[in-house]
């Protein structure tokens, strides 16, 4: 497969951002790679997720990537900036939780972030807190654990809904520090919003990037005029660090879900 779209994520949960990609362009060619070996990124130190994501983007651009990606908002906050240096003619798209919508949705309002502890602990995290943290009351919160319900595909076990009942008690609607948003800070969160959903309650609107990310990265390749065709039926190979039948099998179940 040449000139294609290189997606990476630490596991499977950046196929919440590659099937926005999809729909929004079906005539491109996507290559999904999770890192499902070195997951989780979220709880490993900065300097160690850099040099994961500048060496699987470096091996994308060898095979003949167009573009890249970076589906993982822990991978994002540690590496994007090196990335767009090292290869500033290459459309590099990463993602970043989605607070700017919720906070214009929800002027003065409370909104939780649902992130890794990495992302929690970034400068680039802190940043965006810091630019909207005076327009709306903002909660980050750290999920340590959750990620890996999805990398299990567990999207509804009962465990889960424990996990997600005790994490999140405190800003359900009636809890202490109810919440009108919440934020999804990881691209593996999406695929059990439905679950963070019923713990929160329906007045609690669910945002995130995965979208917004998906046009990013439609708008830079039409930029550099490098967008497929658009009468052509597009392709998405999965690979995996640890390429189970199962976890691939995963893969195709979380692209249509």
């Amino acid at each position: 497969m040449d000139s294609f779209i290189a997606v990476f994520d630490s596991g499977v949960g950046g196929i919440s951002v590659l099937r926005e990609m999809v729909r929004l362009m079906p005539y491109e060619d996507f290559l999904y790679f999770g890192d499902s070996k070195n997951a989780p990124y979220g709880t490993k130190d900065t300097q160690v997720v850099r040099k994961l994501t500048v060496a699987h983007t470096q091996d994308f651009l060898k095979r003949g990537a167009k573009a890249v990606a970076i589906a993982c908002n822990t991978a994002t906050s540690a590496a994007v900036r090196v990335l767009r240096q090292m290869y500033p003619e290459v459309p590099l798209v990463g993602i970043e939780p989605a607070l700017k919508p919720a906070v214009e949705k929800f002027p003065t309002g409370r909104i939780l972030v649902l992130a890794t502890p990495m992302t929690v602990r970034e400068e680039k995290f802190h940043k965006l807190l810091d630019r909207w943290q005076g327009d709306a009351d903002v909660i980050p919160l750290a999920a340590p654990g959750l990620m890996e319900f999805v990398e299990r595909g567990e999207l509804d076990s009962p465990k889960l809904m424990v996990f997600l009942s005790e994490l999140l008690a405190a800003y359900r609607v009636g809890g202490s520090h109810q919440v009108d948003a919440v934020v999804l800070g990881c691209t593996h969160y999406p695929f059990v919003s439905e679950a963070i959903g019923s713990i929160l309650g329906d007045e609690v609107e669910i945002f995130d990037g995965s979208f917004g990310t998906a046009k990013e990265l439609k708008r830079r390749l039409d930029e550099a005029g490098l967008s497929a065709p658009t009468d052509k039926k597009g392709q998405v190979i999965f690979e995996n660090s640890l390429p189970t039948e199962e976890r691939l099998a995963l893969c195709e179940k979380l692209l249509k879900a």
